[in-house]
């Protein structure tokens, strides 16, 4: 029972003039509940019930000001709500309540005042009951009204240890739903959900049944999202009762034992994971009253507001986490820091990343903690005044919810030395972990970045102490991170920001090799190692290492050097000559982006040229844009090149986007009406379809259509289908396209179809992705839409088919055209189907695959059984296995004979330059994504005791023959049934016949894996939010390449090592390539067993998804997208095979074996069926 004293904190009392004795109130409120309970479990024994006490969100807030004028004001102090949640908290616990729920949580820092009042209550004066948290999503947007996200919101309170955490209000169940889902992925904690009765009608009341409301928590609850469900806004006792009637039979969830383990987890708006493989963390420096002149000047005279847009800078060009820091003695450093996290508050574009509160002075600290609903970092403290003061100080920081920076600073000082860095931090370590209670995720230690080049030499190994400590840090202390302030290394060179910059480039390279996972460091101001000029780095280096005592010399002679211009080459390029327009188009075709703003504000300039900036964009943009797309139509522009041209596209546009809304916003005043003039041809909605995580080709045509004047929206990746016709309507699409890799991507778009006849949708329908054909769409997808249904092949095709599409002159005869076409598809399709010829089940069976087993050599048994994981793979071993073909396949670079394949590509005439650029640019992001740790591969292979009966194989636990104890999982097969040509002597392939069946008694094993190279997506995001629509495609066509290396070469150590049925082997790449090797390793949703369903067998029993975090989507579909599984054989007459069509007489045996219904396994099945299902 949950006891609500919703507004009983003093705060709400005084709002509405009634101030009383609020504890008393509370305490009385909760008594009578509890003796209630006390005498129904009397009269109902083995009953037991427990009364919540719930603590709602007051009707202030810490994360909005009440004030649109004045965004940093708020009518409350996060004190002042930890002492009204205390007085009501306390009521509650003197009355009995067996659990505190803090709960309808529209803004986090609410809550973290009263979970750190609650904290507060449990040292001082009671014994700790359970917390219950429960947040309010406000809509469909998946954010609280104070705009963070559920994961968001789940980090920022874990602190707590709920121990149930969940949602209610605002919202019905189904809307609720994959709210609940995404907060369970997230949190150890059991998962409870109070939705309201559906959402208000006009009237604000409520219409969702009782019955209706239960089914939909029935369904949450057989679904295993949640461990407690009631009632929230609308549900009168009815409703509860109808809840407890659905699901009193229905299984709790389990919650998973662990989620993102070794992950250190922060949250601003938005979540924020640092896990062992994350790419370098970049924490902005520049709001930093000591670092920076201009902000310092800014906050002094009061101007607030414009340094706010230092800190968005600072997140614009990468900031990850964003450093505040008020230290300046003429501050009132408690009241400025407050008021500048207030205003960032009001800045989503700025409050999605979280903050690190940095500060000497311990009261900063805190007023900055106070006013962050996320989960910050603070920075910093340390031992340096104690054991006492510090234990306090790092309780203080945990009951806040931060994470917390340690510096190395013991009773005697600062640590200078390796040895001293390392005790100092692993003193530290041991008391937060063993007396404060610490998550050991939560900790970052800086071992201090000190000044070198200094002339002295007692400071010239300092950077060398700070990169071995680092190392011995990672090794000793499990989950610490490492941090520093990178400024201060080069800070004898101040002034000199070339030398600076390129000591810290060279510095960070070292030391994130070494461990280091975050610093503090001006965001888009680090050169790339590679870049910086090769003299400069060789001194750095020097210096950096101690290897030349007269390396601060000789850099400030290079220093002097560069001012004085001897190390300048001024280079003018003819075409930078020529006129704006001639300029703008040169840049665009070349994919130079250099000189694309300043040349975009020259055209814009030229009022009667270009009176208005759409004009620009209208004129020599896509003027430019267009010979872009006739060089590319023509053949004379290759994709890549095409990409860089749109990254260009988009910067130039990106610069005048706010002077067509400051126009806008003119006309609008002036005349009270905007003549809105669309400058695009069209209109396209894209998206991946639902279960399918793969998109580079989808990425590829959007980019192909942007650069031919069409509006693109691309949705992304697991886009169901009603969002998908919702944005289209609501955007008035003129196109909508769908793309999809896996089998059951087919039916969704079937579905999307299906729908959007129901609908009356006459939008045009494009289909492509890999699985798709010109014959699928026609015979399953077409028919089910009564408007255009079109298969695009490629990224080139998609220009003219839109274009034609959106033409009133030539679009009918283009349907016609395509019409004809289907037609004839359609009567090939149906006559192929009644021509051939199918062997029976049992026939084929009969003319399968028989070995003699026992004068076969006896199977080798695997060094080991069950599973290995291999974790952090070294990504530079794979860099030889892998195949180049389908990367430059990707890119639609494809040679004509003799010149086809890597690396004969080449020396084609026609795309063999391009291919060279491409490859070569591969190979810089390649090595740059491996030196830095931005991709990381993560593994896992297991072997089995195995035996095959009839078409299906049996693998066991332990390995004893017979073998006749209960199966650990079994594996289905399909087998070839299409008649082969009479001259053909082969066998009729199922993958069983490569293991030892149960009647020989010969013991035989079988494999499995699953590797996936991870990174890719966020990096992807990244590029694209920078505009870099190229390496932004590249990052993913790598890691695919990766992961199809990761297979070759964990499989060549399979033949090898792990199984080592094939010791000497001894192949080149190429011949892996060809298969020359002796054993096979076939995927689910492939040729060989074409049944993606098979995937949840592997996942199961490798337990996959929670040893490698490789998952599968609704579709089977594995995510990350850059992964590949499979099973192993290792039998020489192993060998890959398709499957084909299969007739129904298989189908329902197979159906009948893997007890599915037989329309599920069509569905599953459907490319590969030899008869018609409609």
């Amino acid at each position: 029972m949950c006891i609500s004293v919703f507004v009983m904190t003093t705060l709400c009392v005084i709002d509405v003039c009634f101030r009383v004795c609020n504890d008393n109130i509370a305490c009385n409120r909760c008594v009578f509940p509890c003796l209630y309970l006390t005498n129904r479990c009397f009269l109902l024994p083995g009953c037991k019930r427990y009364v919540a006490g719930a603590v709602g969100p007051t009707n202030k807030t810490l994360s909005v000001s009440p004030s649109v004028e004045r965004p940093d004001f708020r009518n409350v102090t996060f004190d002042e709500l930890a002492e009204a949640y205390a007085e009501q908290v306390r009521g509650l616990l003197d009355g009995g309540a067996d659990i505190i729920m803090v709960e309808t949580i529209f803004d986090t820092a609410n809550a973290k005042a009263a979970l750190f009042a609650i904290d507060k209550l449990f040292e001082e004066s009671y014994e700790p009951r359970p917390i219950f948290i429960s947040g309010t999503i406000v809509d469909r947007s998946g954010r609280t009204l104070s705009g963070q996200t559920g994961e968001a919101f789940v980090i920022s309170v874990s602190h707590a240890k709920p121990l149930c955490i969940g949602l209610n209000c605002a919202l019905g169940a189904t809307e609720m739903r994959p709210f609940i889902q995404a907060i369970g992925k997230c949190t150890t904690a059991h998962v409870l959900c109070y939705p309201n009765a559906g959402l208000p009608n006009t009237f604000g009341g409520y219409d969702e049944t009782p019955e209706l409301t239960a089914s939909h928590l029935k369904d949450f609850a057989t679904d295993g999202l949640v461990n407690l469900v009631g009632g929230c806004c609308g549900t009168t006792p009815a409703h509860i009762r109808a809840i407890a009637e659905k699901v009193k039979h229905c299984h709790p969830r389990v919650p998973p034992t662990d989620v993102f383990q070794d992950y250190m987890l922060l949250a601003g708006l938005e979540p924020f994971r640092i896990g062992p493989y994350t790419n370098f963390v970049n924490i902005g420096e520049r709001c930093n009253v000591a670092g920076s002149r201009k902000f310092a000047k800014l906050i002094m005279s009061g101007n607030y507001e414009e340094a706010l847009s230092i800190a968005k800078t600072q997140v614009e060009m990468g900031a990850q986490v964003l450093d505040i820091n008020m230290d300046e003695g003429m501050l009132e450093g408690p009241a400025a820091m407050a008021r500048f996290c207030c205003l960032i508050s009001s800045e989503p574009d700025i409050a999605r990343v979280p903050l690190c509160i940095d500060s000497s002075n311990f009261e900063v600290i805190k007023a900055g903690l106070k006013c962050c609903q996320g989960k910050c970092i603070v920075n910093s403290i340390s031992l340096k005044e104690g054991e006492e003061e510090f234990l306090q100080r790092a309780t203080t920081v945990r009951r806040y919810g931060a994470a917390v920076v340690v510096m190395a600073f013991d009773e005697e000082g600062q640590a200078t030395e390796t040895e001293r860095k390392v005790d100092i931090c692993s003193r530290a370590y041991r008391l937060l972990v063993t007396q404060v209670g610490f998550d050991p995720n939560d900790i970052i230690f800086d071992p201090n970045i000190l000044t070198i080049g200094t002339g002295m030499e007692e400071h010239s190994e300092y950077a060398i102490n700070f990169i071995r400590a680092t190392r011995l840090i990672k090794e000793l202390l499990p989950g610490a991170r490492i941090s520093g302030g990178l400024s201060n290394l080069s800070f004898s060179f101040r002034g000199m920001e070339v030398i600076r910059e390129a000591m810290h480039g060279a510095f960070l390279y070292h030391a994130i090799k070494d461990g280091m996972d975050m610093g503090i460091v001006n965001a888009g101001s680090l050169p790339v190692y590679d870049d910086i000029d090769k003299e400069l780095l060789l001194m750095c280096e020097n210096l950096i290492w101690n290897k030349d005592p007269e390396a601060t010399e000789k850099l400030l002679l290079y220093a002097q050097s560069c001012a004085k211009g001897g190390k300048k080459v001024v280079q003018t390029d003819e075409w930078r000559e020529g006129t704006v327009e001639e300029r703008l188009e040169y840049g665009l075709i070349k994919g130079i982006d250099k000189y694309v703003v300043e040349d975009t504000e020259e055209a814009r300039s030229q009022a009667e040229l270009y009176p208005r900036p759409l004009h620009v964009i209208e004129g020599p943009l896509m003027n430019g844009m267009k010979v872009v797309g006739d060089l590319f139509g023509a053949g004379k522009m290759f994709l890549p090149q095409v990409i860089k041209s749109a990254r260009v596209m988009k910067k130039a546009v990106a610069h005048l986007i706010p002077f067509m809304e400051k126009e806008r916003e003119a006309m609008l005043l002036a005349s009270g009406s905007v003549e809105e003039i669309d400058p695009y041809q069209g209109t396209i909605v894209l998206a991946t379809v639902k279960g399918d995580v793969h998109d580079i080709g989808k990425n590829i045509v959007g980019v192909v259509l942007g650069c031919n004047n069409f509006r693109v929206i691309d949705l992304g990746v697991m886009i169901p289908c009603d969002r998908i016709l919702r944005e289209a309507i609501d955007c008035k699409a003129d196109i909508i396209g769908l793309s999809g890799l896996i089998t059951p991507s087919l039916d969704e778009m079937i579905y999307v179809a299906k729908e959007m006849e129901r609908l009356g949708m006459k939008t045009p329908l494009l289909i492509g992705g890999a699985t798709t054909s010109k014959t699928h769409t026609a015979v399953k997808i077409a028919p089910r839409y009564s408007c255009p249904v079109v298969h695009v092949l490629d990224a080139s095709r998609s220009v003219v088919v839109c274009s034609q599409l959106l033409d009133e002159n030539v679009k009918e005869e283009f349907l016609r055209r395509r019409q004809r076409s289907t037609k004839t598809s359609d009567r090939t399709t149906m006559t192929s189907l009644k021509e051939r010829r199918f062997l029976s089940l049992a026939q084929a069976r009969e003319k399968g695959l028989h070995v003699d087993w026992l004068s076969q050599a006896k199977p080798v048994c695997p060094q080991f059984l069950g599973t290995r994981v291999f974790e952090g793979y070294d990504l530079r071993r794979l860099v030889d296995y892998i195949d180049w073909k389908p990367f430059f396949d990707v890119w639609q670079l494809r040679g004509k004979y003799p010149n086809r394949g890597y690396p004969k590509i080449f020396k084609d005439k026609t795309v063999g330059e391009e291919a060279r650029r491409v490859f070569d640019d591969a190979q810089r992001l390649l090595n740059r994504l491996i030196d830095n740790k931005g991709l990381w591969g993560r593994g896992l292979v297991g072997f089995w005791p195995a035996q095959s009966v009839g078409d299906d194989i049996q693998v066991y636990e332990h390995d004893v023959t017979p073998r006749s104890s209960t199966p650990l999982a079994t594996f289905y097969g399909l087998r070839q049934q299409a008649e082969k040509d009479s001259a053909s002597s082969d066998p009729y392939y199922c993958l069983s016949d490569f293991v030892a069946p149960r009647a020989s008694r010969v013991s035989d094993y079988m494999g499995m894996f699953a590797v996936a190279v991870f990174g890719a997506e966020e990096l992807s995001k990244q590029f694209e939010t920078q505009g870099d629509d190229y390496n932004s495609i590249m990052v993913k066509a790598l890691a695919d390449r990766l992961a199809e290396a990761f297979a070759e070469e964990l499989h060549a150590r399979v033949r090898r090592e792990l199984w080592g049925y094939s010791m000497e082997e001894n192949l080149p790449t190429e011949d892996m390539h060809r298969i020359r090797y002796e054993g096979i390793r076939p995927a689910a949703g492939y040729p060989s067993q074409p049944d993606h369903t098979e995937k949840t067998a592997m996942w199961t029993l490798g337990e996959v998804e929670e040893k490698t975090g490789i998952k599968l989507t609704e579709s089977l579909a594995m995510t990350p997208a850059a992964a590949v599984s499979g099973l192993y054989f290792s039998h020489p007459k192993a060998t890959y095979f398709a499957v084909g069509k299969v007739t129904r007489e298989q189908v329902e045996d197979y159906a009948g074996r893997k007890e599915m219904p037989v329309s599920e396994v069509e569905r599953w099945l459907g490319p590969i069926l030899g008869y018609d299902t409609d």
